[in-house]
């Protein structure tokens, strides 16, 4: 596996292949990161220059709370030598080197930036050194300014580093852990405080609370006796073994389909050529084909198919999950679209045209299901009102086992639960056994944020799908209390409601994720209050807006109840939501020029040379103008409209 792939595993997925490095590694995407407290060290990789660490959080999980210094470390790279400055946000104490030269210092009491830095085309070295302080939130935000420009990030893609032995088995370790949390492992080989650490331990499996009117019988029996039979990256495990595995699974299965509870299904529709195409047609527009491989598709290991729907899901249960898939399943990957119950059946309607006709379930026993779901481990995840009558050996006393039997065997040994898992992932859970396992009992939200964006597959719709802005800007461009609310679900409008695709809502993990992707940008979870709305600036702002002797931005974006004038080809999101979903800063950085940050985009450059052709409004002074739009867009759902021409 090649280095690119390794810092790909690295940002959020929870496994991570153990490679040889090549004699001269080339270098890889992001600044390898070096953090130590209390002793104690870290390594990682990050994308930028940037953290937030709250008082009383971890900077990684991997080391105890209290002050901590950080040190990336890399090559930063320009297409043309030229001049650039660097400035910080932070708090603490901050060096800045380039090419074995201290070029920048701070301890966050300057506003000043650098002197001017001649950087050389191609690669450049390049280290930051940050003390955090010793009370209070630790951050730091890192800017430079190209000549004749403003401050703004560093691109990532011009940040890189070499892979060196050390950083490898540190990130094999952190892959490890993310295993544990993805396995969930300390459901039977228990931590203390469980309830304290990461919100992972918390995981959940869908509760057996009802499942025989959710599940198939045939179904159910087959997942048991072979679950990566059914779907390659299942992450649960075989739990039944041997000569018996096929009786004991079908007697499982018997058990689980007597548990009933009347889940209320959705009346079936006839599957008419019109409903299979509109749930052909909604797919396409959710982009379902994103996680899944659907009807009429090849096959694909790493996008689970769906020929298997009709024998998962009894008549109207299909639709019933698509509208609610957490229902059952706190933690499930699957999110919800909110569909409407139409929505809901015409997309089942759609799966079910292709899929594989119900079997009928082999012959179980029941009452010897019902022992085996007390004795086998399934208790530990699955919830249900039965006395649980397996136990299983605290992480703690597994600190000297062989890591490659039982559980993590190669092959299934006895009756320990079986998880197929590959020699990369063994490697890893063996690199993590070797580390800081009480790291499962600390939260740090920004490495949580990196891996669950990845096993979310977040970036497969976000910056590879035209309207999904790219995830990489996203912590520092919303505020983290909307951008919660967004991921989970709760927000009262869709942003860019012409847009046919949507957000799905992961309602458990939207707090979670906001707060990680702020923190690797060098935000805090709550935006800093701001002050009073001026009045006076309000007005100006409003007549820059304007067509009116302004900038016409109205002509794409709407004001409140004010539509959109003249839209062309990309409208705008409506300026009363603008103040309460965007950080100022990023604000500031796209009026300037929107291009910096995406090519593509259609919103023009107002300001050429940092000088505005409104001259007539603060003087044609930028900041001022800028400044005073904001404090427009702050009135948020109470904005007035702009002034129109006479």
């Amino acid at each position: 596996m090649n280095a690119h792939r390794l810092l790909a595993s690295f940002l959020g997925a929870a496994l991570l292949p153990v490679v040889a490095l090549a004699q001269a590694p080339k270098p890889v995407p992001g600044l390898a990161v070096t953090y130590a407290a209390g002793g104690a060290s870290d390594l990682a990789v990050l994308p930028n220059v940037a953290l937030h660490v709250a008082a009383g959080e971890p900077a990684t999980p991997f080391l105890p709370v209290g002050k901590f210094t950080t040190t990336w470390d890399g090559l930063l790279s320009v297409d043309l030598r030229g001049d650039y400055q660097f400035i910080a946000e932070l708090s603490g104490a901050v060096k800045v080197e380039a090419n074995g030269a201290v070029v920048y210092e701070s301890d966050g009491r300057s506003t000043e930036p650098s002197k001017s830095v001649r950087l050389s085309k191609g690669t450049n070295a390049f280290k930051v050194s940050y003390a955090a302080p010793a009370a209070g939130d630790a951050f730091l935000r890192l800017w430079w300014i190209p000549r004749g420009s403003f401050k703004q990030p560093i691109a990532e893609g011009q940040l890189s580093h070499r892979a060196t032995d050390t950083l490898t088995k540190s990130l094999a370790a952190r892959a490890g852990r993310g295993l544990v949390f993805e396995k969930r492992c300390t459901h039977c080989h228990t931590i203390p405080d469980a309830t304290k650490g990461s919100p992972e331990l918390a995981y959940d499996a869908p509760t057996f609370e009802g499942i025989g009117s959710r599940r198939g019988q045939a179904w159910m029996a087959k997942w048991i006796a072979d679950p990566k039979a059914g779907r390659a990256t299942a992450r649960m495990p075989r739990m039944v073994h041997g000569a018996t595995a096929a009786q004991d699974a079908a007697d499982l299965a018997a058990f689980l389909a007597t548990l009933k509870n009347g889940e209320a299904a959705l009346k079936e529709k006839p599957a008419s050529p019109e409903l299979i195409d509109a749930g052909r047609e909604l797919s396409d527009k959710l982009h379902c084909a994103v996680c899944h491989s659907l009807p009429g598709s090849e096959a694909d290991p790493k996008r689970p198919a769906l020929k298997h729907v009709k024998r998962k899901f009894p008549a109207g249960i299909l639709a019933a999950f698509l509208q609610k898939p957490d229902a059952h399943y706190a933690w499930s990957r699957m999110p919800n679209f909110k569909l409407t119950p139409d929505e809901a059946a015409a997309l089942a309607t759609w799966f079910n045209a292709d899929a594989d006709a119900p079997a009928d379930a082999p012959t179980g026993n029941a009452d010897h299901g019902r022992k085996l779901a007390q004795t086998t481990g399934c208790l530990n995840c699955h919830s249900l009102k039965l006395e649980n009558q397996f136990k299983a050996k605290p992480l703690a006393e597994l600190a000297t086992a062989d890591w490659t039997k039982g559980c993590v065997a190669e092959k299934e040994e006895g009756r320990a639960p079986f998880y197929a898992l590959t020699a990369d992932e063994r490697a890893a859970l063996a690199a993590f056994a070797a580390m800081d396992r009480g790291s499962l009992g600390r939260h740090a939200p920004a490495e949580y944020a990196q891996r669950q964006t990845a096993v979310l597959q977040c970036t497969h719709c976000h910056g590879a799908i035209d309207g999904f802005p790219r995830l990489d800007h996203l912590g520092g461009k919303l505020r983290p209390e909307w951008a919660a609310q967004f991921i989970a679900g709760t927000a009262d409008y869709k942003p860019r409601d012409w847009i046919e695709a949507r957000m799905p809502a992961f309602a458990n993990r939207g707090a979670l994720l906001a707060h990680g992707l702020a923190a690797l940008h060098g935000y805090p979870p709550k935006t800093p209050t701001e002050g009073p709305v001026d009045p006076a600036e309000v007005k100006i702002g409003q007549k820059l807006v304007s067509s009116d002797g302004g900038f016409s931005c109205m002509a794409c974006h709407a004001v409140g109840e004010f539509g959109a004038t003249q839209v062309f080809e990309s409208a705008g999101i409506n300026f009363a939501y603008t103040g309460e979903r965007m950080l100022k800063p990023y604000y500031v950085r796209w009026l300037l020029n929107p291009t910096f940050i995406d090519p593509q985009t259609k919103m023009p450059v107002y300001f050429s040379d940092n000088a505005s052709p409104l001259t007539d409004m603060h003087g044609g002074d930028v900041q001022k103008q800028l400044e005073a739009m904001w404090h427009y867009l702050r009135m948020g759902r109470k904005i007035p409209p702009p002034p129109v021409p006479q």
